[in-house]
């Protein structure tokens, strides 16, 4: 986030630039609406990347702009709306409200932790399962971090890990990064993922199976990478354990927490067959959320709507979606597309070095632009992308997974800086992490997540 004080000269800064860049007289082959959505582009980008303004805010002065400039026509500037992802975020809200305040989420993490003295490996294991296990069950990153993290830190706090020390960070850190990255493999579980499918949807009718995107980006970025977030943090920051480890008795469920874990239970099998029935993630998610706010029927007050639901990632990521909308609509995407390839060679019957070139884009991009915004500005390249590398258009979306899911820096991921503020850890505590694991990443997993999706048959050849 941007300091007070320099938060004026940056705002003047990026609003120079998107002025030059909306005023520059076009290129050849190039129309002056093109260079007009350029400018809006730089603007928004600009506002979501340094955080002046809150997210939710600059997506609206997105609509508002968009619609007054007439850069596009207001059916392709709201189309995120009707993306059935938007309505997975909005259900996805609801059931992580739900899941916190029933206490079904901490039931998840204190069961799962159980009561046994756990060695230091053991207890950093544990910690990274509980984030992965949860990702399936609570489809809110920031969720999930704010839930575990006070419970991981009194468990490690009760092994003999007290605050500040080597071995409370690496718990803690250990939780918030697998909750983001290992979350990445899985469709429902992260803000970068809604908005890759629902720009899939909008710019070119592709579905995003969730069973599909599970098998595709799972064995390698969920399971594999969950392991190596193990090893590093182990190494990083050692310790020992040492107390009694206990935890508090389990109280039994509730009424509420039984009724909301069959819904959750439901719509995560009607999530993980819809190749079988059809039904889009989108919806299975709104329905799974009416039924838990209805009346004797469901878990929570519909009262939580208003009260409790926050609403601004709802519009933020409609308006990621409307942007990449735009950007397809007047030629833009076009334009960066072919500029890129000048520089970005991509060479048809060359799908190792495509995928790796492509994964490596896709996590430099997340530098520039905070994590949410990363498949954003890549998803309307997708089409250009593909056809030059001779893929089916699905592969060239789903390869970008495989670079956001690689962090370089916290800032890049809004929800690990939640976590990491709410547990007091320090950036270069975390950069011992980040920057390992990005680096592990790029050099072995991505080449690794090649050679299966080689062995799936993915590149459609």
């Amino acid at each position: 986030m941007t300091s007070s004080k320099s938060a004026p000269l940056l705002a003047l800064a990026i609003v120079a630039a998107a002025a030059a860049v909306f005023f520059t007289p076009p290129p050849a082959g190039v129309s002056v609406n093109v260079m007009h959505t350029g400018g809006l582009l730089v603007l928004v980008m600009g506002l979501w990347a340094t955080g002046i303004v809150p997210e939710a805010l600059t997506a609206l002065l997105f609509f508002a702009l968009a619609v007054l400039l007439e850069v596009a026509r207001p059916e392709v500037i709201f189309s995120g709306f009707a993306s059935g992802t938007l309505w997975l975020v909005l259900g996805g809200l609801v059931i992580a409200e739900a899941v916190r305040m029933t206490g079904l989420g901490e039931r998840i993490a204190r069961a799962a932790l159980g009561t046994r003295v756990w060695t230091y490996p053991q207890l950093v294991t544990a910690a990274v399962l509980v984030a992965v296990v949860l990702a399936f069950l609570m489809p809110a990153t920031v969720g999930r971090i704010l839930l575990l993290v006070p419970i991981l830190a009194a468990v490690a706090e009760r092994h003999g890990l007290a605050p500040g020390t080597p071995g409370h960070s690496g718990v803690l850190f250990a939780t918030i990064i697998a909750s983001f990255q290992c979350g990445t493999a899985i469709l429902p579980a992260n803000a970068p993922n809604l908005v890759l499918a629902g720009a899939a949807e909008t710019l070119y009718g592709v579905q995003l199976i969730y069973a599909e995107y599970l098998w595709a980006q799972f064995p390698v970025m969920g399971i594999i990478k969950g392991a190596l977030i193990v090893v590093l943090v182990c190494w990083m920051f050692p310790a020992q354990t040492s107390g009694a480890g206990a935890t508090a008795e389990l109280r039994p469920m509730s009424g509420n927490e039984k009724r909301l874990a069959a819904i959750v239970l439901v719509a995560l099998a009607l999530w993980a067959s819809d190749f079988l029935h059809g039904i889009r993630p989108g919806w299975i998610a709104l329905a799974a959320a009416v039924v838990a706010m209805l009346p004797r029927i469901g878990a929570v007050p519909a009262s939580i709507f208003q009260e409790r639901v926050k609403f601004g990632t709802f519009f933020y990521i409609g308006g990621i979606l409307g942007l990449g909308a735009v950007m397809l609509d007047t030629g833009l995407s076009t334009a960066i597309g072919n500029a890129l390839l000048q520089v970005v060679r991509l060479e048809r019957d060359a799908d190792a070095a495509n995928f790796i070139t492509l994964s490596v884009l896709s996590t430099l991009a997340s530098t520039i632009v905070t994590n949410p915004a990363q498949p954003a500005l890549l998803s309307p390249l997708a089409g250009t992308f593909a056809e030059a590398a001779g893929w089916p258009l699905q592969a060239a979306l789903m390869t970008m997974a495989v670079g956001f899911s690689t962090l370089l820096f916290p800032y890049q991921a809004p929800p690990v800086v939640v976590g990491m503020q709410m547990a007091g850890l320090r950036l270069r505590d975390a950069l011992r992490l980040t920057m390992p694991l990005a680096l592990i990443s790029i050099f072995a997993l991505i080449p690794l997540h090649y050679l299966w999706w080689r062995i799936i048959g993915y590149f459609g050849h």
